[in-house]
């Protein structure tokens, strides 16, 4: 026994070691990317300069650039989506405190959605949640649309309402918890965008002319999951995105580590943190708004990330104020809004009883039938008419219940003046809860006895979310208190509520209470840790009448400041904002042929694949085809030149007639074949290459092949030459890893899609981010490369070993106020810089959605191993082969993510998902064929 109480000491001492020393380290790494980015942009003027801690400059201020929402222009059709991924989320009867995942943030997005549904101006609310069919689950959650609201009970003229859409996401006939969602989070994502574009459409069906899908408003995505499904549809559709943190991986990470009880590996492998960390990162690089509820979250919670730093992002926000150039940096503005709440109801029913005593209520001469909860919890009390103390929370230890027990029992003042109540989620068997939940109650049971606490405690089995109201009316009947002890309280809630029924409050000092107690001025805030301090300031309430009295007032006084109206105005004068600065999308979305026309590709010209642009007319000059000029521009032109002298002339203009639009299925070549010198093996690729071009050909129009790499335009045309294949043969050619698109078939007037380019442009800092990548990687910049949407940059096969990966360069330049994508390919020899959002798997759902060839219908054809984001190309709805030995040698795979990253593959890709197929590399007539039969694929 002495051993083991001497190892887990020495255990917990090496933790907090190992924590101390990855926090300093990470403390050091941020300064230097404070001190670098404070070299490149000038410093605050005086005026500013007086605001040392920023605060002030965090809340919604009406000044001459914030213009109020008025909704008045209604031919807006404004169109929100908003998305709570995990937990069980539906509109009636919440299972609040069911389990860790179903709290105050399921409450919070369905009101969220209401409200918004029924503010001037807003067309449709779309909540997009996870569809759960499991035996255990009420079947209420795998209804695929619930409505919120009726549209015959909103005001605006023609209003949708508010719906729950729950999406398949993962296995079906289970509950998945948070922590195991991350790989099914593509598929979630597809199914998202295609529910969007079906909506899309329709709302622009209801406008006059109906050419156009009317894209949503903002897209905006509530915790760290659903924050990496919002960046992603953003990045899809350019949509402006909006986050909400709720809880952060980081400070939780910090917590934890703190607490000496794990270590990183465990903390990791239990909450999958690393990943939910990065998650929230992507959700800070693609944000234009980050919304929290308190000034707290901002310093001490999301100041922890490296993609924001309070003095960084205030001095960005005075050089755009007056119009200066931030050099290619950026961060989110981050607003404080706090949580609404609706009280209309509330406060009319609260003031007229104020007055009315508990003891007429439950009195034998009271009228009526009491409320079945007050039932509940009075027959756990031996005398129910005194002041009660009341806890609301699920059964977490975060929400430090077992303290609050401790402060109640060991103050016998308290106990002779007070009952207690808890009302901690709902259960049957405690053997059946989960470990945490179980062992809280436990503990709870424990101290009750300890304490000698029967008839002084109140923990009821059941309610229903109907009994909450009841619950805080109760409470406040007999002149009690409400207590919010967690050691940690995002967003408060619960303190509202409490205020709405008149109750005084109790609450952490650590979060959301904060702003909460300052704005209602309503009761008092203590040391969660300090259970002395609890039981003083609870006898201090409850005992003094008057200062109950007076913080009931106040409370009910102030409440409105909270009111759903009151936060919907200002969350959508902030987006509004935000929109003023993101530029209108030009994305159109073809509809889907129901049947294929019998000559799709014969003297038709779709116009459904062109933007709002014109394409001029292309020259009917033909070139001779050379590779041999060494200015890549110079050979890039003539190359498009040479290919579109070859397709076949249709009058004046050769391109009328050809239409990927029309097309039922595309084949993808993505495999990333190359030698261990980083160059492409040919061999493998002609193999490759042939043997789906073989398919492609046998169904004739109706498929399309698209080949998708890392290599320049002018190297990928080389090598399919080498091959025995035309770039004419392609309907698309994506290259630099999706930083640039070719169309051969569209015009031979630009380099390649120019709206695709302007599609990914989009907070891209171009020339700025050059030689900061160059320092970082410490590799050298290709200058012939970087004329198009990327950067590339080399490094020789033998300096591998020196090469840093890719999440220690991403973390320092966004420590440095840079966001961008970055690739290895070319077995790590290079490394290409791109926008946040393009990438392979980005172009192909680009091309998904200008075309209208479903998701389901694309096959990706992919190796085992391949560039650095081989694994996007895995995730999602559409179909991937998995080609076994075409890939000799990559290597780019080991340089995505640091040591202590989240490096196993089953956190990524779904490791069982139907879409997937394996085979060994086979081109016969029994190879592909077969594998495209068994994943559904008609041809």
């Amino acid at each position: 026994m002495c051993w083991r109480i001497w190892n887990l000491a020495r255990k917990k001492k090496q933790i907090e070691v190992d924590g101390a020393s990855g926090l300093a380290e990470r403390r050091r790494e941020i300064e230097q990317g404070r001190k670098d980015a404070a070299g490149d942009i000038s410093e605050i003027s005086e005026g500013d300069s007086n605001n040392k801690s920023g605060r002030g400059d965090h809340r919604v201020m009406i000044n001459s650039d914030f213009r109020v929402w008025s909704g008045e222009d209604d031919s807006k059709r404004v169109y929100i989506v908003l998305i709570s991924l995990h937990g069980l989320v539906r509109g009636e009867n919440m299972e609040l405190g069911r389990d860790s995942d179903t709290g105050g943030q399921v409450k919070y997005v369905v009101e969220l959605a209401r409200a918004l549904a029924a503010t001037k101006g807003v067309h449709r609310v779309d909540l997009l949640t996870r569809q759960i069919s499991a035996v255990d689950i009420d079947w209420s959650y795998g209804e695929p649309v619930e409505m919120l609201t009726r549209p015959s009970d909103l005001t605006g003229e023609g209003a949708c309402g508010a719906y729950i859409i729950r999406l398949p996401c993962g296995p079906r006939d289970k509950y998945v918890p948070k922590e195991s969602l991350w790989p099914y989070i593509p598929e979630f994502v597809d199914r998202a965008l295609a529910h969007i574009i079906d909506v899309s459409r329709a709302i622009g069906d209801q406008i006059e002319d109906g050419t156009h899908p009317v894209w949503p408003y903002v897209i905006h995505g509530h915790y760290a999951d659903a924050a990496d499904v919002a960046a992603r549809l953003s990045g899809a559709l350019n949509v402006p995105m909006v986050l909400t943190g709720h809880s952060l991986g980081r400070s939780k990470f910090e917590q934890l580590l703190k607490q000496g009880r794990m270590s990183r590996a465990d903390i990791n492998s239990t909450y999958k943190i690393t990943r939910r960390i990065e998650a929230e990162e992507l959700g800070l690089d693609s944000a234009e708004l980050i919304v929290t509820s308190t000034r707290q979250e901002i310093e001490e919670q999301w100041g922890l990330y490296d993609g924001f730093d309070t003095k960084i992002e205030r001095k960005l926000r005075v050089r755009r104020r007056r119009g200066v150039n931030n050099l290619g940096r950026y961060i989110p503005r981050v607003m404080v809004i706090p949580p609404g709440m609706d009280f209309s109801y509330v406060n009319q029913r609260e003031s007229s009883e104020t007055d009315v005593d508990l003891k007429t209520l439950i009195g034998s001469g009271r009228k009526g039938k009491l409320p079945s909860i007050w039932s509940e919890v009075m027959r756990f009390l031996t005398n129910p008419h005194k002041p009660m103390i009341l806890a609301l929370s699920r059964p977490d230890p975060k929400k430090n219940v077992t303290t609050l027990l401790k402060a109640f029992g060991e103050s016998q003042h308290l106990r002779q003046l007070a009952n207690l109540t808890l009302i901690l989620g709902n259960r049957d068997d405690l053997e059946e809860m989960a470990g945490g939940s179980s062992m809280v109650l436990t503990t709870v049971l424990k101290l009750i006895d300890r304490y000698d606490l029967y008839g002084q405690v109140a923990y009821p089995k059941h309610h229903k979310q109907s009994d909450v109201p009841e619950i805080y009316r109760l409470a406040a009947k007999t002149k009690g208190v409400f207590i919010n002890p967690a050691l940690v309280e995002p967003f408060g809630l619960t303190v509202i509520e409490a205020a709405a029924y008149g109750l005084p409050v109790v609450a952490t000092k650590n979060g959301g209470p904060v702003d909460i107690l300052n704005s209602l001025n309503n009761g008092l805030l203590i040391d969660p840790h300090d259970h002395t301090a609890i039981s003083e300031a609870l006898l201090k309430l409850v005992a003094d009448k008057n200062l109950w009295q007076e913080c009931r007032k106040n409370g009910l006084k102030n409440i409105n400041r909270f009111s759903w109206p009151e936060h919907c105005k200002t969350y959508l004068s902030c987006v509004e904002r935000c929109r003023s600065r993101h530029p209108a999308t030009r994305l159109t979305s073809p509809r889907i042929q129901e049947e294929p026309m019998s000559e799709s590709l014969k003297g038709i010209e779709d116009l459904s694949i062109r933007f709002s642009i014109d394409v001029a007319n292309p020259a009917t000059t033909n070139y001779n085809y050379s590779l041999d000029n060494n200015d890549a521009v110079t050979a890039s032109t003539t190359l498009l030149d040479a290919l579109h002298s070859k397709r076949v002339t249709n009058g004046t203009n050769p391109l009328v007639g050809f239409s990927p639009g029309r097309r039922q299925r595309l084949l993808v070549i993505a495999a990333d074949c190359y030698g261990g010198d980083g160059n492409i093996a040919i061999d493998e690729l002609t193999t490759l290459v042939k043997g789906v071009a073989a398919i492609s050909e046998k169904t004739g129009e109706e498929s399309g092949l698209v080949f998708a790499t890392g290599s320049t335009m002018v190297e990928t045309v080389e090598a399919l030459k080498v091959c025995g294949m035309s770039a004419t043969d392609f309907d698309a050619l994506i290259c630099n890893s999706g930083g640039e698109l070719y169309l051969p078939w569209k015009s031979n007037d630009v380099v390649s899609e120019e709206d695709y380019a302007t599609h990914i442009m989009y907070r891209w800092p171009k020339e700025h981010v050059k030689l900061s990548v160059q320092k970082l990687a410490g590799v050298t910049v290709n200058e012939e490369a970087c004329g198009g949407n990327s950067y590339v940059y080399r490094r020789k096969p033998e300096e591998k070993e020196k090469t840093r990966k890719l999440d220690n360069i991403r973390q320092s330049l966004r420590m440095r106020g840079f966001r961008c994508n970055l690739v290895y390919t070319r077995g790590g020899t290079r490394l290409i810089a791109l926008p946040l959002f393009a990438s392979r798997a980005h172009a192909l759902r680009y091309l998904w959605i200008r075309w209208g060839i479903e998701l389901r219908n694309m096959v990706i054809f992919v190796g085992e191993k391949g560039d650095s984001d081989h694994e996007q190309l895995l995730e999602g709805l559409h179909k991937t082969v998995i080609i076994k030995g075409i890939c000799r040698k990559v290597g780019s795979e080991d340089l995505i993510r640091q040591d202590d990253g989240y490096d196993k593959h089953e956190e990524v890709v779904d490791q069982d998902s139907p879409n997937v197929a394996i085979m060994v590399e086979s081109f016969g007539d029994d190879g592909i064929p077969a594998i495209l039969t068994n994943l559904g694929i008609k041809y």
